[in-house]
């Protein structure tokens, strides 16, 4: 890997060193690493914690993360540097942004949004395509000091009404259509439908014409994309307070309406800056790929901001990792652009996985310029960690993080220092995060105990201030549950060595006739048969029991054993590594199993079938049928059948 050459800084006790001065000092630490980005006035105290339990980073202090990202790097002489990358299989083009392009381009369209009546303070919804442009609307609101909030494009109207009731936006940004490998998905008659339905009305939308699902335009309040910009006046960016805030990105609450994760502009674009040097071992004009969406909290931090605060290329990807063409698409695209690091989600490699098990695909590029993948969006299991480790010949690094920090929470920091993997643990907590495992009384569990995984408060930069117009609610859902500490909603472990194992949401543990039983857990153990190409473990209402799991698995293509023989082989597999107490004996195949667009299993909803209770359908779910195969499977199974409502 060139360890020393890379980072001379680096070596053993680094990450030690770090992580305990991030907790002692905290403003030392925070302020130290602020000094890597061009402040418009200085902080008067890197952390105002005079109001707990809510704390302020670089109160005071005045900022532009658009001239940050963009325009320091012109003037710093990277001009010519390609800032962007869009690569897109679906449309079979690619385009290459240098930052001096970028700058006018955001530019620009900062002066339409400004021409339309857009000011410092007032929101703009984001609902577009991986396009370039979906970036550049993003980085012109904070250009002038307005707060996007990008919607995941092709959302149901329903969910985007919701989003424009809360944020109010003056003014939606939009993409006439996405397109998914087999079809075009229009958005403009979704825009138009959420719009009807909302209380809220913006003023205007700027359409993006594309050549695949061209929209029509309400006269007077529809603007062309491309014509507006074509007339715009260039705007200068704007500085905002450190607090102010950035963007809102909504995720899904439990009761239904949708909580919105604010980020403010200073404490992010240090996290952020940081991040890229320490967790990732980038150095600026190196070339980043997080294969995600702008419309994920991955796309926010990995392929819009982290990367161009820090002067890297990045990369835009509008295509899936199998099937635009085929298996071997992200080794063409690290090839092609030379990724140095690739980010992305366990269940892009277990999909690749799927169709090309041995790999097969791979012999045809060269990817001798990756040196790390990172993995983050869900639990990593063991077995494809190890696969993808096996297959890419370099260093596969497990890190965790939540829509609500922004950023790891746990990784192995390669930047500060390298440390053992440990498969299934995303390594140690990042400096800031004091992490801690508490029982349901507040008491720290011994290690190798599961507990609620907590984070003491204050949260270091980055990490949401609150939520949008709604600190009560903020609190209600986060610090409430142990007072001065973050509650994760994750639950898990920490091992005696401090290594975190994160083993699933609070509401995946299950009480089996009194044990506290992770389906993380058993999941990991399916995964590790050699048949198992995807699983999920639920736990279902027992009347003696109190809860029994029950293991969906789907197997890999063209697999020799009987449904019969693979399910026997995994009940006793749960049985010998986890023990009789996990009373696993029902395992169902499926052919596939319900995800939301970003990949996250539904566990829940399919829990709600099995007790036969009704459930709202999932407003982010990828394909609604499948939720009809699993409750023929469960009802095969002798398990009730919930109701969707």
């Amino acid at each position: 890997m060139g360890q020393d050459h890379h980072h001379p800084d680096a070596g053993t006790g680094a990450y030690q060193a770090a992580y305990d001065r991030s907790l002692t000092d905290p403003e030392g630490f925070w302020g130290e690493a602020a000094q890597a980005l061009v402040w418009d006035k200085p902080w008067t105290r890197v952390l105002d914690d005079s109001t707990p339990p809510f704390f302020h980073w670089f109160a005071g202090a005045e900022i532009n993360t658009c001239y940050n990202a963009v325009d320091r790097h012109v003037e710093e002489g990277r001009g010519e540097q390609p800032a962007m990358i869009h690569d897109s299989p679906v449309t079979d083009s690619k385009t290459v942004i240098t930052y001096a392009e970028l700058r006018e381009r955001c530019a620009r369209f900062a002066g339409l949004l400004r021409d339309l009546g857009v000011t410092k303070g007032d929101r703009v919804i984001v609902y577009m395509p991986m396009v370039p442009e979906a970036a550049i609307a993003m980085l012109a609101c904070a250009r002038i000091g307005a707060i996007h909030s990008v919607v995941f494009g092709g959302f149901s109207a329903r969910e985007l009404a919701t989003r424009i009731d809360d944020a109010k936006p003056k003014v939606i940004v939009a993409g006439s259509c996405g397109i998914e490998p087999s079809r075009v998905v229009l958005y403009k008659p979704l825009v138009d439908a959420a719009i009807e339905a909302a209380a809220h009305k913006p003023e205007h939308c700027v359409i993006l014409q594309r050549p695949q699902g061209r929209a029509d335009l309400i006269p007077g309040r529809d603007v062309d994309w491309a014509e507006a910009v074509a007339s715009a006046e260039p705007a200068a960016c704007v500085p905002v307070a450190a607090t102010d805030p950035l963007y809102i990105l909504y995720t899904s609450g439990t009761t239904g309406q949708p909580k919105g994760v604010v980020r403010d502009n200073g404490g992010h674009a240090v996290a952020m800056h940081w991040s890229m040097r320490y967790v990732y071992d980038m150095r600026p004009g190196e070339v980043y790929w997080a294969a995600s969406d702008v419309g994920w909290v991955v796309g926010h931090s990995y392929i819009v901001y982290a990367p161009l605060l820090y002067g890297c290329t990045s990369i835009m990807y509008e295509g899936k990792p199998v099937g635009t063409p085929d298996a071997g698409a992200f080794w063409r695209v690290i090839e092609e652009h030379r990724v140095s690091v690739l980010f992305t989600a366990p269940t892009a490699f277990r999909a690749i996985k799927r169709d090309d098990p041995h790999g097969e695909h791979l012999k045809r590029y060269d990817i001798s310029t990756l040196r790390t993948l990172f993995l983050a969006g869900e639990r990593c299991d063991p077995d494809t960690l190890a696969w993808a480790g096996d297959m890419l010949g370099v260093p596969v690094i497990d890190h965790w993080w939540q829509t609500e920090t922004g950023w790891a929470i746990a990784a192995n920091c390669i930047g500060l220092e390298v440390m053992p993997i440990k498969p299934g643990s995303p390594t140690k907590p990042v400096p800031g995060y004091a992490v801690e495992v508490l029982d349901e009384a507040g008491a720290p569990v011994a290690p190798g105990g599961i507990g609620r995984i907590m984070v003491r408060l204050p949260l270091p930069p980055a990490c949401l201030p609150t939520l949008w117009n709604n600190d009560e609610r903020f609190v209600e859902s986060y610090l409430s549950a142990q007072p001065g500490y973050y509650l994760s909603g994750d639950a898990g472990y920490l091992d005696e060595d401090g290594y975190v194992f994160v083993m699933s949401r609070i509401d995946d543990i299950i009480n089996v006739a009194g044990h506290r039983l992770s389906t993380g857990g058993m999941e990991g153990v399916l995964a590790s048969h050699p048949d198992v190409a995807e699983c999920a473990v639920i736990g279902v209402a027992d009347k003696l029991k109190g809860e029994l799991p029950v293991g969906l698995v789907v197997l890999k293509a063209g697999v020799q054993h009987s449904n019969e023989e693979i399910g026997a082989d995994l009940v006793r597999l749960v049985r010998e590594q986890i023990g009789p107490v996990a009373a696993f004996k029902t395992v169902l195949v499926v052919e596939r199993l319900p995800k939301t667009r970003s990949g996250k299993i539904l566990r829940g909803t399919m829990k709600s079938i099995a007790d036969g209770i009704e459930y709202r359908m999932p407003a982010t779910i990828d394909d609604p049928a499948i939720l009809d195969e699993i409750t023929t499977a469960l009802k095969a199974a002798g398990l009730a059948s919930g109701q969707a409502v």
